[in-house]
């Protein structure tokens, strides 16, 4: 027998390329299995060619560093057709472990053809040497490399498949796997080279003979490195792009969850219950049937909220949402619209369906809530209105639901009330206002008024509160507290809040033009606008639009709305202030702030509600909560505003406790800007106008 021998730097090469292969294929198996449809396709092409490549480059590549004291050729078809086998092997081993699931019975018998292939390919590889006297093979060494093909083929298999995941662990353990498998594939291949034998005087009949081996191995070495490092590379731009699909589909998941759903609770908000409405109507006049609306509040919230603070009004509203969520149907809707105001839809059959949930819901809120350590009692108020009886029309049902609470509630409260024929004068009255107030905003026909704010020190005007004003044709100036809640209940208020921050930036932008070059404005936010997700762009958008320092708007929001879900606020207040607008925290003192929050907001300014101001004297106990107030604003570098100043008492206490700005009728009534504008301009015109 010929006596062979290795050049053992090939044989290390060969190693490596087995190994490299075998990463490749564990990160083809993941490709693979995570792709779908023509992709999936695409990537089990792919990675077989890449594979089956690395595999036989690895055969190859040892074949060459095997040497005999003969010339030695190999036939180009055979060695074409094991090429050709081990990229089959290949994709049919990544086909299985794409698999949904790889059960024993697969993996042996998907093991078993892995390794008919793997062999199959080495020893056609052998046969394409056309050895002359043929090769014998030593049935031992021949055996053992058929079982090495078959147990590397099955721990191959279920390595992908187990290690089809990403992450740094997985990657690991991706690794570790490889450099077994390819001392495996490897180990087969030279057990099977083992199993050869040579007889004397043999000759090669092969094609192709005399090449270098060594520029042939260096050369099938490279391309195939360059090959499986340029399908890794892009198995790892396709990690990274489906990595960031994943987490735009997901942001996006929640960004619109956020928008239908209440923060608080996680109910449904005033938008998904309208679509559910609208869905309910549709229903309804195609199919007939009936539904009813319960619209209900607690009894007694305020309360709660001023006896135990916000954190646990809030919670408490957690509370109800979930027991009231627990006693309804699967079908039906229980949406949060604002504050303690609750709305249940729900399919009906008669209208004593409507009443029996209602008797349910007063039932069940009425027993005893165990809130932080305290145990609370409330009672709630339900209206009811049905459709299509009562309407229907979203709108109007909403506003018949909310007249019959009314109603409830001015019954005596923990009860319910039906929509009815009495009801409907007011809740015309309401609609009919509502509709004028559309066309208003739609016309113009709204404008602003501006009560001036003075500055203490220096005795002069440093700028204004932006006023919501209404003229109507029949009804004449109609008040704000009738048509601003209303508005808030329509959610008309965010399109009204814009026009409000329009209007006052473009009046401060003529105002500095005209020389008050120090002009700025307050303008009030609502409850729902502060929580709209367009605040923060709408402010950035009109300080660039009239090229406004940041400095010249202040944003007023009341203590109640700060204090509600107050991470929130925190977050909302400080993304404004990053803008560098000013922040003011209106009505201080009607509600409960935590010191410990109240430290933690981003805020310029404490305004002191008017309630403490109207009853003021040098001896009073409202003296002494603005002093206290005006101390803990110094304290926390905050100014303070003191707002309802109507007598030459109040001027001279409020100064006297350090209060840094002052509004109110004894220092101007509401006003036209160019009014304002004139006493600031002309303060001599009016000499009698300040103390």
């Amino acid at each position: 027998m010929l006596v062979s021998s290795y050049n053992f730097s090939l044989v290390l090469w060969s190693l490596f390329v087995a190994v490299l292969a075998a990463y490749t294929a564990l990160d083809m198996a993941a490709r693979v299995a995570s792709a779908r449809g023509a992709q999936a396709g695409g990537w089990l092409v792919g990675g077989a060619l890449a594979m089956g490549l690395g595999i036989w480059a690895m055969h190859f590549v040892g074949m060459l560093a095997f040497s005999l004291p003969i010339p030695v050729g190999y036939d180009p078809l055979l060695t074409a057709l094991s090429l050709l086998l081990a990229i089959v092997a290949s994709g049919f081993a990544l086909w299985i472990v794409c698999r949904p699931s790889l059960p024993l019975p697969r993996l042996l018998v998907g093991g078993l053809f892995l390794g008919a292939g793997i062999a199959g390919m080495h020893y056609l590889g052998m046969a394409a040497m056309h050895m002359h006297p043929a090769i014998q093979y030593h049935p031992g060494w021949f055996v053992a490399s058929l079982l090495i093909a078959y147990g590397a083929s099955v721990a191959a298999l279920w390595a992908a498949f187990k290690l089809r995941g990403d992450g740094r662990k997985v990657w690991l353990q991706r690794v570790g796997a490889a450099a077994i498998m390819g001392m495996a594939i490897a180990g087969m291949h030279y057990v099977g080279m083992a199993a050869a034998q040579f007889p004397a005087h043999v000759q090669s009949a092969a094609g192709v003979s005399g090449f270098n081996t060594q520029g042939l191995a260096g050369m099938t070495i490279v391309i195939t490195v360059i090959v499986l490092g340029g399908a890794l590379l892009v198995s790892l731009f396709d990690m990274r792009a489906q990595s960031q699909t994943h987490s735009l589909s997901q942001a996006t998941r929640e960004l619109k969850y956020l928008a239908l759903h209440d923060s608080l609770t996680g109910l449904p908000n005033r938008t998904l219950l309208e679509d559910r409405i609208d869905r309910a109507l549709v229903n309804v006049r195609r199919d007939g049937g009936r539904f009813a609306l319960l619209m209900m509040d607690l009894d007694g919230f305020r309360v709660v909220n001023d006896a135990y603070g916000h954190h646990v009004g809030d919670r408490l509203l957690l509370e109800v949402a979930r027991r009231v969520q627990s006693h309804i149907r699967g079908q039906d809707t229980l949406a949060r619209l604002a504050g303690d105001e609750f709305v249940l839809l729900m399919e009906i059959v008669e209208p004593a369906d409507a009443a029996t949930q209602a008797h349910k819901v007063l039932s069940f809120i009425k027993k005893p809530f165990h809130v932080a350590g305290q145990e609370i009692h409330v009672s709630a108020s339900v209206g009811i209105t049905l459709c299509p009886d009562d309407g229907n029309e979203r709108h109007d049902l909403l506003a018949q639901a909310d007249a019959a609470r009314h109603h409830a509630k001015n019954a005596g409260r923990n009860t319910y009330s039906f929509f009815e024929a009495s009801m409907h004068a007011n809740v015309q009255q309401q609609l009919s206002l509502l509709q004028d107030f559309r066309k208003a905003l739609e016309n113009n026909e709204l404008s602003l008024a501006y009560q001036p704010k003075l500055h203490v020190a220096s005795g002069k005007i440093s700028g204004a509160e932006a006023l919501l004003r209404w003229w109507h044709d029949e009804h004449g100036q109609v008040a704000p507290d009738r048509f601003i809640p209303l508005a808030e209940r329509t959610g008309l208020i965010v399109p009204i809040g814009e026009w409000v921050l329009d209007r006052a930036c473009r009046q401060v932008r003529e105002w500095q033009d005209d020389g008050w070059v120090e002009a700025s404005v307050a303008v009030n936010l609502s409850p729902m606008q502060f929580r709209h997700s367009g605040l923060v762009a709408t402010v950035r958008t009109l300080l660039n639009r009239y090229g406004l320092k940041p400095q010249s708007l202040t944003l007023e929001i009341t203590e109640s709305t700060a204090m509600h879900d107050t991470e929130s606020s925190i977050v909302i207040l400080q993304r404004l202030c990053d803008l560098g607008v000013r922040i003011a925290i209106d009505d201080f003192g009607t509600g409960y702030s935590s010191l410990l929050y109240l430290k933690r907001l981003p805020v310029d300014e404490l305004k002191i509600d008017r309630g403490f101001v109207r009853d003021l004297a040098p001896e009073t106990e409202d003296r002494a909560i603005v002093g206290a107030v005006a101390a803990l604003a110094q304290t926390l570098g905050l100014e303070v505003v003191a707002e309802g100043v109507e007598t030459q008492t109040q001027f001279e206490v409020l100064s006297q406790l350090g209060c840094d700005y002052l509004q109110g009728y004894l220092l101007g009534r509401p006003m036209a800007p160019d009014a304002l504008l004139d006493r600031v301009m002309k303060p001599s015109d009016f000499p009698d106008t300040y103390p």
